[in-house]
């Protein structure tokens, strides 16, 4: 029993990790992109650009900061899936970001083909993530404490939220364009369609695992 249920931790956390790493590499590739940001990037960006450090250290030190707000407002830990979420994205950003290869299309036309591209790639990785069901990354854990505390629809909270990093982050300098507003039109759509598609894809293979092994066991007795 120890040894499957070990076997289902390491299983999670390398779909988690597999999911962070390609949910990084969409935030990148809409910031590269040059047509916006995801709204908390605006705002990741938008500190970059006023005091310096990097993008993927902004989202550390922001994602440290709302886990503290949302651990007080919840007045619970929050799981270790939500640290692991905001040290490794805001690593694997800087990582990104320093791949020579990624770089702004000299086309109008490019570039929104590479936010778009980024966008799904964000959906993707998210649903990726999710699926491991590890814990809720920063923001979502403290989305999860107002909607708590305020008896608002979760949709509301988040709008609000976004609304609010948004014109912090525009203020800072962030780039807020049109890809900003696909962003919010199309991630919930993408997100739909990836989440339950890889938690069942997860769940799949558990069961099968789960399956091989009692046979394994039901063999070893014969």
């Amino acid at each position: 029993m120890g040894e499957r249920v070990q076997g289902h931790t390491l299983f999670r956390l390398s779909v988690f990790m597999v999911g962070l790493i390609i949910m990084s590499f969409g935030i990148v590739l809409l910031i590269v992109s040059d047509i916006g940001a995801a709204p908390w990037d605006v705002l990741h960006v938008g500190l970059n650009i006023r005091f310096g450090l990097t993008v993927g250290m902004w989202s550390i030190i922001v994602g440290i900061i709302i886990l503290t707000i949302s651990a007080l407002l919840s007045k619970k830990v929050p799981q270790y899936g939500a640290f692991l979420n905001m040290i490794f994205v805001g690593v694997f950003i800087d990582l990104f970001m320093k791949l020579p290869f990624i770089q702004t299309p000299s086309h109008i036309i490019s570039q929104y083909i590479m936010g778009i591209i980024g966008i799904i790639v964000i959906g993707i990785g998210m649903g990726i993530y999710i699926s491991a069901q590890l814990g809720a990354g920063p923001r979502d854990s403290l989305m999860i404490a107002l909607t708590s505390i305020t008896g608002w629809k979760i949709q509301y909270v988040r709008l609000t939220m976004e609304i609010v990093v948004v014109i912090v982050g525009g203020l800072l300098g962030g780039p807020i364009h049109l890809g900003t507003i696909l962003f919010g039109v199309l991630i919930g759509p993408i997100g739909g369609v990836t989440i339950p598609y890889f938690q069942n894809l997860v769940h799949s293979f558990i069961a099968k695992l789960d399956s091989k092994n009692k046979y394994l066991k039901t063999s070893s007795f014969q």
